[in-house]
């Protein structure tokens, strides 16, 4: 594929839905043009793949700045001296559930959710440990017209009560965990977005839910909403909408939590895995 570059090699996954990019040391400061190419990728596959990228935090966070500004990242503790740095640690003889596993959208309980997560693999498992994502644009566009016209006025209520409240899973959790989770009341609000976002740069229309922090739809009853929200999380995880990343050690994704949500699969009982995560500001949902 050309670039305004003309040093970046892309490769689209099937379907438009991710690409692989290479050609790039992420470890350099970047060029305008690079940016900007950089940019346009990732409005147009959503996910894109650095593979062999080493690395360090202070390269990672300039990276991360390239893209935009940092993203706000509640309920987990940092790393210190790094606000804006979380690490997805999970030791050896762990017992608890791996972070993230379950379908979600990066902190969309927030009013300004981030727009980019970037996850840098440092210690990758032998087995498991993949990460799903799945596309709500090419969800959406395959509804029925008639449905997409109930869809489009609703606004889907997000909360993180399920996960951090005071009666969450992390509440409940009983053993023990290397990553701090920070459990809190201010988790138990709820706010609405859209249920069809409409992504800013392309203006292409997205599912906007995940069963993780998608708890009703505004104006329904409980049992109403979590009818179509349960036939529309289903239909978002056909495989036909699903890539499925597999990782290597020093690799780099980002993808954007405006259009996806993603899985963090496990399977990596009794090895380390450590990946480092940073957050790009987003916008209000609309």
């Amino acid at each position: 594929m050309t670039t305004g570059s003309d040093i970046l090699q892309v490769q689209p996954y099937p379907d438009g839905f991710g690409a692989e990019v290479s050609g790039l040391d992420l470890a350099l400061p970047l060029s305008s043009a690079v940016q900007a190419d950089l940019a346009r990728l990732w409005a147009q596959y959503a996910v894109l793949s650095f593979r062999g990228q080493p690395l360090t935090l202070d390269q990672l966070e300039a990276f991360t700045l390239s893209v935009g500004p940092f993203g706000n990242d509640p309920y987990i503790a940092p790393m210190p001296g790094r606000p804006n740095v979380l690490e997805l640690r999970r030791e050896p003889d762990e017992k608890a559930t791996n972070f993230g596993a379950g379908w979600h959208s990066d902190w969309s309980f927030l009013e300004t959710p981030p727009a980019a997560t970037l996850l840098r693999s440092e210690v990758v498992p032998p087995v498991g440990g993949d990460t799903y994502f799945a596309d709500g644009r090419r969800a959406y566009d395959d509804l029925s017209e008639t449905l997409k016209k109930l869809l489009e006025p609703l606004r889907a209520v997000h909360s993180a009560r399920r996960s951090y409240g005071t009666q969450g899973v992390f509440a409940a959790e009983t053993e023990a965990r290397t990553m701090k989770i920070i459990v809190s009341e201010e988790a138990d609000k709820a706010l609405t977005h859209p249920l069809v976002r409409t992504h800013p740069v392309t203006g292409r229309k997205a599912l906007y839910i995940s069963p993780v922090y998608t708890v009703g739809i505004e104006g329904m009853t409980e049992k109403e909403g979590q009818a179509i929200l349960t036939f529309l999380f289903a239909h978002m995880i056909q495989p036909e909408y699903i890539y499925q990343h597999k990782w290597t050690a020093g690799a780099l994704i980002m993808w954007d939590n405006r259009c996806t949500m993603h899985f963090a699969k496990g399977g990596y009982d009794g090895h380390l895995r450590v990946m480092h995560r940073t957050t790009v500001a987003g916008e209000v949902p609309a």
